[in-house]
């Protein structure tokens, strides 16, 4: 029984990724293609030649093996897409270029027809009968692509700026340099715009330095109130409070000094002699080398 219902499951599975399979086939849009090419667009071999774009417009991959491109509406299995060729997936939203170029030897993406002289293409699903995209169309210019006008949709018109591979749709942005250009040609209001962003900043860093300037020195005031508060007499009791510890070293210095200031200055006029006796004359002295009369006993 689970054997059953196991091979059920996968049947069930395999037969969903069938269906899902041909239901993002049929998201596949004929995009752009070029009939006459003779300085336009060169294939893998450097040659020119009539291409064909398809376009997934899903935003899931696509497996394009299998399906048939034909210029014939009575043969819509003209050439069919070689399937297993990793290249035939289509990712989202992507690209994929298919040269008619009656050269099918040169690989997968080379037809085995040419557009030259067509008025006919068709994307036909695997079972051959199914036409997922199909286009008639006017006499081709040379080196001039036929194409939507968006990816995937809106109307044909040709389109003398080629997009093989990219977007049908290219919107060219101008630099802001240039649209400033356009709108300043004298440079007044870029000098102007430069000033005003200096300035700005200036002021900005000013106001920025000045509250934390008042932030920092905050406490320091709120301190030196405090200090002078306790110095200060009590109203309220008419008694000086005690002073600081260090408001008492403070004055103790300046007593000390003025003191010794006022030392200075009384002995500063008073001049003091002492005589010096000596009991001896050393033997340098000069009376030593001096006459001496003699004297009588």
């Amino acid at each position: 029984m689970n054997k059953k219902i196991k091979h059920c499951l996968l049947t069930l599975l395999l037969l969903g990724s069938l269906s899902a399979s041909a239901q993002k086939a049929t998201d596949l849009r004929i995009n752009e293609f070029m009939a006459t090419n003779q300085t336009n667009y060169e294939d893998d071999f450097g040659e020119r030649s009539a291409w064909i774009e398809l376009f997934n417009s899903s935003y899931g991959t696509v497996d394009v093996g299998g399906c048939y491109l034909s210029d014939d509406r009575n043969n819509l299995t003209k050439y069919q897409i070689p399937k297993g060729d990793v290249l035939t997936l289509i990712k989202p939203r992507q690209h994929t270029i298919f040269w008619a170029d009656n050269k099918p030897t040169h690989g997968t993406f080379h037809l085995n027809f040419r557009i030259d002289d067509t008025r006919f293409l068709a994307l036909t699903s695997s079972d051959g009968k199914t036409i997922i995209d199909s286009l008639s169309y006017p006499t081709q210019r040379t080196d001039v692509s036929y194409a939507r006008s968006k990816d995937g949709a809106g109307v044909w018109n040709y389109c003398e700026f080629t997009t093989p591979s990219t977007n049908n749709l290219l919107v060219q942005v101008e630099a802001a340099s240039q649209q400033f250009l356009v709108k300043d040609p004298t440079g007044l209001a870029m000098a102007f715009t430069a000033m005003s962003v200096v300035f700005m900043a200036l002021i900005l860093l000013f106001l920025v330095f000045k509250h934390i300037g008042k932030a920092m020195s905050a406490p320091k005031k709120e301190a030196k109130k405090e200090e002078v508060r306790q110095t200060a007499v009590a109203p309220e009791k008419g008694e000086a409070k005690e002073p600081a510890a260090g408001a008492v070293y403070a004055a103790i210095a300046m007593a000390l000094r003025e003191y010794e200031l006022e030392m200075m200055e009384m002995e500063s006029n008073i001049l003091t002699i002492n005589k010096v006796a000596k009991a001896y004359s050393p033997w340098s002295s000069k009376i030593y080398g001096l006459r001496q009369n003699p004297t009588k006993k």
